[in-house]
């Protein structure tokens, strides 16, 4: 009889975790920006095993849970496009940075140094960032390291997309001329261009190819730095160069048009100069649209209307912030945008479609039916820094919006006749 109760009971668990994991979620009466539509329509979403099921303006939408937020803004997830991410923890502290190598220059990969437990993931997934581009530090060469996609769940088993992104950088520098880093930076495109599947199909043919070639041998490339040249061509892929400068962003949209490259410009403050140029050879940027004064000579020509320039001019555009760990006050950066003629819904589109639509990540940056259900729900205005997410899914699954901050904000504000040390 007792045995006949146990499997009853180990049924019933069996049965009811069965049930919740494969049930279906309605978030019903949504103001949806939808990343793709410039305006905002009053809808229901339904999520079924991690993604995006349905989306109506129906009321029928049936699901086994349904979230009414009535009438609060949805969006999806937000993509940082420029972080440190899971590779610095503090920034003072060089045992917690893996952003470096003294060994690699182009082919050198942070993938494998992710941290899941990094303590900026919570804090900035729970103010709306579900996922996020992680780069290095550039390297001693002009183009040199690799960026990766991460999925901002902080599971162990890592959702990545490893090595998707090349960066490099063209502007003033103490320690070379900038013509110099401008023809070195050619010299390595076109050996890169050179290369074929025959030339990376052993270390040991590399290994030859780098003794005949004086640029290989003058930067002692290794058989690493190579296979990534070599994908740069044959991958398409995609290349962000750190340039502000008018007349150097005019020399890489010239790169591009020379070599076909999948160019992306990030800092480009004085865009609004060439703007006709960018436009023409559709050229995506990252900006920080809250510069306005120049923080160099290269920036002498920073406009807080820069955003809204380009959205006139029709180029693709993404936010980032100074390189701290506030990865989150990208949305302030929109908002300021927004402020000083920016559309809303262009807005909302630097910060997910447009950043998943140019570097290729499938299946996120819009609320779509098939896309993975990255989704949050904001108390109010998401474009406001003092508005923070009350719901956050990632991949259909709600996370936990619990931080570092909110734990010692609880530990000192409870249990008060306690000493501090006592304290949970």
């Amino acid at each position: 009889m007792i045995r006949n109760k146990t499997l009853i009971v180990f049924s019933f668990i069996f049965f009811t975790s069965t049930i919740l994991e494969g049930s279906t979620i309605v978030i019903k009466n949504a103001t949806i920006f939808d990343g793709i539509e410039d305006s905002s329509y009053l809808g229901h979403i339904l999520i079924d095993d991690g993604f995006i099921k349905k989306v109506s303006k129906s009321s029928m939408v049936q699901g086994d849970r349904v979230i009414d937020v009535k009438g609060k803004i949805v969006t999806p997830g937000f993509i940082a496009p420029d972080t440190e991410i899971g590779i610095v923890e503090i920034g003072a502290l060089s045992v917690t940075r893996d952003d470096e190598s003294n060994i690699y220059d182009i082919g050198f990969s942070i993938h494998s140094a992710f941290n899941p437990n990094s303590t900026l993931i919570p804090w900035n997934r729970s103010n709306g960032i579900t996922s996020a581009i992680t780069l290095p530090r550039n390297t001693s060469s002009p183009i040199g390291g690799l960026g990766s996609f991460f999925l901002l769940d902080s599971k162990m088993n890592i959702n990545s997309n490893a090595d998707m992104v090349l960066i490099g950088r063209l502007g003033a520098s103490g320690s070379s001329s900038r013509a110099e880093n401008l023809s070195l930076m050619e010299d390595i495109l076109s050996f890169g261009l050179s290369l074929n599947k025959k030339d990376i199909a052993s270390d040991i043919t590399i290994d030859e190819i780098i003794e005949n070639s004086s640029i290989a041998s003058y930067l002692d490339l290794k058989a690493r730095d190579v296979k990534v040249l070599y994908r740069l061509f044959d991958e398409d892929l995609p290349l962000i160069i750190k340039s502000h400068r008018a007349s150097d962003i005019l020399n890489l949209i010239s790169l591009k048009k020379k070599y076909d490259l999948n160019l992306v410009i990030m800092g480009a403050q004085e865009a609004s100069l060439v703007i006709d140029d960018i436009a023409k050879n559709d050229v995506p940027l990252i900006i920080n649209p809250i510069n306005n004064i120049p923080n160099s000579f290269d920036e002498l020509a920073s406009n807080i209307n820069l955003a809204q320039r380009l959205e006139k001019a029709g180029i693709a555009m993404m936010f980032n912030v100074s390189r701290d760990h506030n990865y989150h006050l990208i949305r302030q950066g929109a908002g300021v945008a927004v402020a000083n003629g920016l559309s809303y819904g262009s807005a909302i589109k630097a910060l997910t479609s447009n950043v998943a639509k140019v570097f290729n990540i499938e299946n996120r940056g819009s609320i779509k039916v098939g896309n993975y259900a990255d989704i949050v729900v904001w108390e109010d205005d998401p474009l406001e820094p003092s508005s923070i997410p009350e719901r956050v899914f990632i991949n259909g699954i709600e996370t936990d919006l619990t931080t570092r901050s909110t734990r010692l904000r609880d530990r000192y504000t409870k249990d008060l006749n306690k000493p501090n040390t006592y304290r949970n």
